[in-house]
């Protein structure tokens, strides 16, 4: 493995997927409203540490509910700014969040497509691919990743039975504080 996590310093870039790494996820069903949005414990221990490693932190989501007319974009907004707002509470910092409603699995901004990492990098054009990581807890987030020229860490979250090693994934933890804890 060529890259170490040794090699991160406070001008590379973290990209987090939301749901099953920062937030339940919920087993075949969207995230609604705020109501429905529960954190994991420890991202908002993990969050803090990371803002302090990280130069920039982005979201990368999913989020088909819109698509599938479940939810609205302002729905989404305000689970989003609530999200935000819990987090710069505990010390963290979200930067920005780039989401994607397509249906299309082949739609060029939806994961593993790297269309939000383009969007990423044109709002912060200092952002180096190669000084940059996804974090995620899907076999989609690696592939994003690795579309996008990242270096993956999976979080085991939702899928522990995802098989390590493999090819697109860099790091395996068991969720993002332990992420946080090996930096």
């Amino acid at each position: 493995m060529s890259f170490q996590l040794s090699d991160i310093n406070s001008n590379w870039t973290l990209f987090l997927d939301r749901d099953g790494v920062i937030n339940v996820e919920r087993n075949d069903d969207y995230i609604k409203n705020w109501q429905e949005f529960e954190f994991y414990e420890q991202s908002l221990i993990a969050l803090p540490l990371l803002a302090k490693k990280f130069k920039t932190i982005v979201i990368t989501t999913n989020q088909k509910g819109i698509g599938r007319g479940l939810m609205t974009h302002d729905d989404l907004a305000i689970i989003h700014e609530h999200m935000i707002k819990r987090i710069d509470q505990v010390g963290g910092r979200i930067d920005h969040i780039f989401y994607c409603a397509d249906l299309d699995n082949n739609s060029p901004n939806r994961k593993p497509q790297p269309g939000m990492a383009l969007q990423a990098k044109e709002i912060f054009p200092q952002i180096n691919f190669e000084e940059s990581i996804m974090v995620g807890n899907r076999t989609s987030d690696m592939h994003f990743g690795r579309n996008a020229g990242l270096h993956t860490i999976f979080v085991a979250t939702t899928h522990p039975e995802t098989a390590f090693p493999h090819e697109t994934i860099d790091y395996r933890f068991d969720n993002l504080l332990a992420f946080a804890q090996a930096l």
